[in-house]
């Protein structure tokens, strides 16, 4: 990715000096992939079990502070500049609408995190949250990716691609639908395929955004969407759950498959175009 002398954005907090007290349950990278399986074993949403492992871990988080992205910090410069990227494309698509688009914030933390959706520990990796806007990443993570097979500039900037488009759907009032609908569902298989259907979406508009990012300002390199889509792949359900040596339960997914999540992402790659992110009324996933 062409991503250096690209605008940095103002909407970056740095919370990485402020770090949780007391004692509590420290996760590893690959913990995550552990703390997975032991969920689908029993039955319990994997993202429900780090949550309470994160809050935990972080019941004595202080308020923390944000300083300014040191201008050395290479990997917090990037993650800046990508933001800003977003910002630039989802302005202009918005506006093309006739729409505002709301600028999120990111925060940058280390081991936990406060936040409007509560206390996180960086084992349930990046989330956007929807009440206070922001996202949030422990840039360890990015490790734990390469880790598991997503690796380079344009696999760490789909994460970020990935999250904002949560924050879209947020303005556009398609998380707060899907919320409404999963606890309406009759049973846990439907509530899951609706977390799937929205999961796919912001998959397929962090496509739209890098389809506007190499359209408008040439940003990607030979090689960076075979990262892209290495990363998606990386992270797909049943992925995650062959890592941890469980058997594959389609009904227990909340992301959907590494090829579902490789061809939503492709599909934006390749279209630019957020209605073609349908995910809820596609034929097929």
């Amino acid at each position: 990715m062409k991503w250096r002398g690209g605008r940095r954005s103002t909407n970056v907090e740095d919370r990485r000096g402020s770090r949780p007290g007391g004692k509590g349950i420290k996760l590893g990278g690959w913990s995550i992939v552990a703390i997975v399986g032991v969920g689908w074993m029993m039955g319990i949403n994997p993202m429900q079990m780090l949550s309470m492992l994160g809050n935990l871990e972080t019941a004595s988080v202080p308020t923390q502070s944000s300083q300014p992205v040191p201008a050395n910090d290479e990997q917090a410069q990037f993650v800046s500049v990508v933001l800003a990227d977003t910002e630039d494309v989802w302005n202009k698509l918005f506006a093309s609408q006739g729409k505002q688009y709301r600028e999120p914030g990111l925060v940058l933390f280390t081991g936990a995190v406060a936040s409007a959706c509560g206390r996180q520990s960086a084992s349930v990796g990046p989330f956007y949250c929807p009440g206070d806007e922001r996202v949030y990443i422990d840039l360890g993570f990015y490790q734990t990716l390469a880790r598991m097979g997503g690796s380079g500039d344009f696999a760490r900037a789909y994460v970020i691609g990935h999250e904002v488009g949560h924050h879209v759907q947020n303005i556009l009032g398609t998380s707060g639908d899907v919320q409404r609908q999963r606890q309406r569902a009759r049973d846990e298989a439907k509530a899951n395929l609706l977390s799937v259907k929205l999961e796919l979406q912001a998959d397929c508009y962090a496509g739209v955004w890098a389809h506007h990012a190499e359209q408008d300002r040439d940003l990607l390199e030979d090689g960076d969407v075979e990262e892209g889509l290495a990363a998606a792949a990386a992270i797909g359900d049943d992925h995650l759950m062959e890592q941890a040596g469980r058997k594959v339960r389609v009904e227990s997914f909340t992301h959907g498959t590494s090829e579902q999540r490789a061809r939503w992402l492709r599909k934006g790659l390749r279209s630019g175009r957020a209605s073609e992110c349908d995910t809820f009324n596609a034929a097929s996933l």
